[in-house]
């Protein structure tokens, strides 16, 4: 596992390496989401309550938090969430089978956690949107076939297909944005005495101004576009990309609606999550251990 090996390296809170995880992390989500992008958008998945299989089983959640369940209990046995960049959806998970590996102590203990928050405008706002063309082509063949109205949209019966895919996309979002708690210890880490004063107010501007570089920000945003743009291409057997193929509606992915995840949820939620940190990383200390901090 990837966060496994970053936590055992020499300097884990080089921002360099933290940075290399983070790009990574860009063309796994960008992938998933084109996986996504082939299914409608299957609403009745997030409906708690929607499928009376699970109601017989005495699951009252939705298919998909049903899915979380299920997937995340094997990979809690296999110690995945002994890893302190893993942050499970799912609560009461069983404990590892195998003995947790031995982490250095990096992050200062903390409770904060996004999911609920990821899990929502995943579902919400994200699906309905990468899934759009999908969930018309759909409609076109329906209305081809007789069936209008409502039952034209939105439902093409991939509910395990679409549910695994939206997994594997929450898992690298989740992820992704909670690595901004390595990259705030870091920041503070290297000079505590900036944040220290904002933290003890406490003034959640200031430390996000700290924070926030808007010349990455902008990379970021160039960077990516320009991935999903070059992966939402089909390619010919040679490797070369198909002309044409990313336009007229016929690209893989809204390349704009990749961008506008990271811009509008995945950027301000990583700041949040960082600040939320922050706030939190003189708790239970002393005065005497703070000042010390203070002067570094």
């Amino acid at each position: 596992m990837l966060s496994q090996n970053f936590m055992l390296e020499q300097d884990p809170l080089s921002l360099e390496r933290i940075r290399s995880i983070l790009v990574r992390l860009e063309d796994t989500i960008i992938f998933d989401l084109i996986e996504r992008a082939q299914f409608a958008h299957n609403p009745k998945i997030y409906i708690r309550g929607s499928f009376p299989e699970l109601k017989d089983m005495g699951f009252e959640g939705s298919w998909l938090e049903w899915f979380l369940k299920e997937i995340e209990t094997f990979h809690a046995k296999a110690r995945r969430y002994t890893s302190p960049d893993e942050y499970p959806f799912t609560c009461n998970l069983p404990e590892p089978v195998l003995k947790p590996l031995s982490f250095p102590k990096i992050l200062y203990p903390n409770s904060v956690n996004a999911n609920p928050s990821i899990l929502s405008f995943y579902t919400r706002s994200i699906v309905p949107r990468i899934t759009r063309r999908a969930t018309l082509a759909l409609a076109t063949i329906k209305r081809a076939n007789g069936i209008v109205g409502d039952d034209e949209f939105e439902d093409d019966g991939n509910y395990g297909s679409a549910a695994t895919i939206d997994v594997e996309v929450l898992q690298a979002i989740s992820k992704r944005v909670h690595y901004g708690k390595f990259v705030s210890e870091s920041k503070f880490a290297d000079k505590p005495s900036a944040f220290i004063p904002h933290i003890l107010k406490p003034n959640r501007a200031a430390l996000e101004a700290l924070i926030t570089k808007p010349e990455v920000e902008l990379r970021l945003l160039q960077r990516l576009r320009k991935k999903a743009a070059t992966y939402a291409q089909d390619f010919a057997p040679d490797g070369e990309a198909i002309a044409g193929s990313h336009l007229n509606g016929n690209a893989k992915i809204d390349v704009d609606g990749v961008v506008e995840l990271y811009e509008n949820y995945i950027i301000p939620l990583t700041k949040e999550v960082e600040v939320d940190y922050l706030l939190h990383r003189l708790d239970g200390m002393s005065e005497e251990e703070i000042d010390e901090l203070s002067k570094q």
